[in-house]
């Protein structure tokens, strides 16, 4: 069943819930222009269900069942930052496994910097932290001046329409930067990233191994997979990954 939460700026977010027993739940933070209706995120709560952990996954503002008061460019990271604090809180409260994917691994990051406390483990997959900084880095002038008189660039995207790209994306990502600071994650922490990613370059990855500190920092590389990473036998090494941090048997 689809629920709602109004945060404290106004946004109306639309989530969904697996009900489980005391102790840490799992947390699901899609990716740019995806949803909670994702392979991924379905697969993830299938698993919990069946064993019985539970699991809040929820679409960020201009998303999904969340884009009634704007479109995804009407949004930013910081924007985002702000829908994911507010509903974990107000929805799955203590320590949670947060689960990443591509802005969501970003979104998971930094709130694992901010309240390592209340992150009980850490599983991301194809991490994109300050993608918008790369992004700016390789932009023409053309690219600078459609941002400056069109107030955004557009990119193709192979999951159909286009990209869009705000000002506000790249205002509010240069605002919410990961690796402009140390990075202590004390949880266990699981990275996936696919070689044939073409959104997300494997240096990256690398980037963010080297740049991350704790006690407990697994990244696996797979070969062949790309950006969606949803495949079956990826599926399986999310839910593993899951399992893992939590001391919960995989199945």
């Amino acid at each position: 069943m689809v629920e709602h939460h109004t945060t404290q700026a106004g946004r109306r977010l639309a989530y969904r819930r697996v009900q489980g027993p005391d102790g840490p739940g799992v947390v699901f933070l899609h990716g740019f222009r995806s949803d909670m209706e994702g392979t991924k995120a379905l697969d993830l709560a299938d698993w919990c269900g069946a064993t019985r952990r539970g699991m809040l996954r929820f679409d960020l503002s201009g998303h999904g069942l969340s884009a009634e008061q704007g479109a995804v460019e009407d949004f930013g990271i910081t924007d985002w930052l702000e829908d994911a604090r507010d509903i974990i809180a107000a929805r799955a409260p203590g320590p949670q496994v947060l689960v990443g994917s591509s802005l969501g691994g970003w979104l998971a990051l930094r709130l694992a910097r901010e309240a390592p406390e209340l992150v009980a483990g850490l599983v991301t997959i194809a991490a994109a932290p300050d993608f918008t900084t790369r992004m700016e880095q390789g932009f023409t002038d053309a690219d600078q001046a459609a941002l400056r008189t069109q107030g955004a660039v557009t990119r193709p995207s192979t999951y159909g329409a286009d990209y869009v790209f705000s000002r506000r994306l790249f205002e509010q990502g240069a605002a919410e930067r990961l690796f402009d600071r140390p990075l202590p994650l004390p949880m266990p922490v699981r990275m996936f990233q696919g070689t044939a990613d073409e959104d997300v370059p494997m240096e990256e990855a690398l980037r963010l191994l080297d740049h991350a500190e704790g006690p407990d920092i697994r990244l696996t590389l797979v070969r062949g997979a790309d950006h969606r990473f949803s495949e079956p036998g990826q599926l399986a090494l999310i839910r593993a990954a899951v399992a893992e941090v939590t001391g919960a048997e995989a199945q």
